[in-house]
């Protein structure tokens, strides 16, 4: 696997063009070492594992595949579970679901424990 370049744009992942609508919204135009590494793999469904520092961009790597891939099918059920060890990076995770989701009608929810559900 070659890292990411410069030269690298998210448009070369083949992402749904309202997912890169999204990215560009966030200001990013080419992706992180990370996102380089993990995105192409995880596009054909395969499965990885990855480690990097804080910051790197490791929640958009895992959630733009799995959004694409969720523009492509029906609504109206749960389609994907992500498990997060604590409360606060599950809220993190939804938070930039949502950014990065913000042209498309996908949505997604943090679920955790010790709390009153508010509609």
């Amino acid at each position: 696997m070659s890292s990411s370049t410069p030269t690298e744009t998210f448009a070369s992942f083949s992402l749904h063009p309202a997912l890169l609508d999204g990215v560009r919204a966030l200001g990013f135009e080419h992706p992180t070492p990370i996102q380089g590494l993990a995105i192409p793999p995880l596009m054909r469904g395969r499965d990885v594992l990855g480690a990097a520092a804080t910051g790197s961009g490791k929640t958009a790597a895992f959630l733009l595949p799995i959004l694409h891939e969720l523009s492509k099918r029906p609504r109206g059920t749960t389609r994907a579970l992500v498990l997060a060890p604590t409360r606060e990076l599950a809220a993190q995770i939804a938070d930039h679901l949502k950014d990065l989701a913000r042209h498309t009608r996908l949505t997604g929810a943090a679920v955790f424990g010790g709390v009153g559900i508010s509609l």
